[in-house]
């Protein structure tokens, strides 16, 4: 799947839910400079285990283990000619944050309960591309909780004042990610589109989204399902998200 998601010599590409094993072989899958971060760490119950151990417990039923003992990681794959300035990771739904906003929220306790259940991450990657330019990725995967969808909106907005912190002027910004709410019922990604946030439109459709500031949006597209169809297989649940930035 990743070798044919790098067939046509992307610049950047956002991975998430990587299974957390995946994370050493990124670079050799892909030809591109790998940054791959921890989001849940393999555990089987409350027990840590290795990323190895849950790879092979994973390897007797997919369709079954899933992602319940190989933890998950994301990460941003970048051309190997870019230079990588800095990297910084931030936990999403930390206790603090949690526990203020469920307040703010009004959450009840299930809702408070799910929200702990996985961890969330952002990773950014500052790197000076080939052309010159800097840009500033931030790759994220926010609680998927459908039930109440305020919380990963909340996550996201921590996410845009976390990058807008970090970014230096000049960069161009790029927010990207599964923020599990769509565009329609997020407050934040309308926020973030505003005037004064200054980023572009999203995709009018799906979860998956690649926000720009700082640069034009020439192409934003969600590949239909026969593009990431191989040998009859769909490779993956998530409509992939290409935007051509300029």
């Amino acid at each position: 799947m990743v070798r044919f998601a790098v067939a046509d010599c992307p610049d950047v590409l956002c991975l998430q839910e990587l299974p957390v094993w995946a994370g050493l072989h990124l670079a050799s899958w892909s030809g591109l400079q790998a940054c791959a971060d921890v989001a849940h760490p393999p555990r089987l119950g409350p027990l840590p285990i290795t990323a190895e151990l849950g790879r092979e417990i994973t390897s007797l039923n997919h369709g079954l283990f899933r992602s319940a003992v190989s933890g998950q990681a994301i990460a941003i794959l970048l051309d190997p000619e870019a230079k990588i300035l800095s990297r910084d990771v931030l936990v999403l739904n930390s206790r603090d944050f949690r526990e203020a906003q469920a307040r703010w929220l009004s959450l009840p306790l299930v809702a408070r309960l799910a929200w702990a259940k996985e961890r969330r991450v952002i990773q950014t990657v500052r790197a000076r591309m080939r052309d010159g330019s800097t840009v500033l990725v931030a790759n994220l995967h926010a609680t998927s909780y459908p039930a109440d969808q305020r919380l990963a909106d909340a996550e996201l907005l921590r996410a845009a004042v976390f990058v807008d912190g970090l970014a230096q002027p000049g960069d161009i910004v790029v927010l990207a990610g599964d923020f599990n709410v769509p565009a329609t019922r997020s407050a934040t990604q309308d926020e973030l589109t505003s005037e004064q946030w200054g980023f572009s439109e999203p995709v009018a459709e799906g979860i998956d989204q690649i926000l720009v500031r700082g640069a034009s949006v020439d192409g934003l597209t969600r590949w239909p399902g026969e593009r990431r169809r191989v040998d009859g297989r769909l490779l993956s649940d998530h409509t992939p998200v290409e935007a051509t930035v300029a």
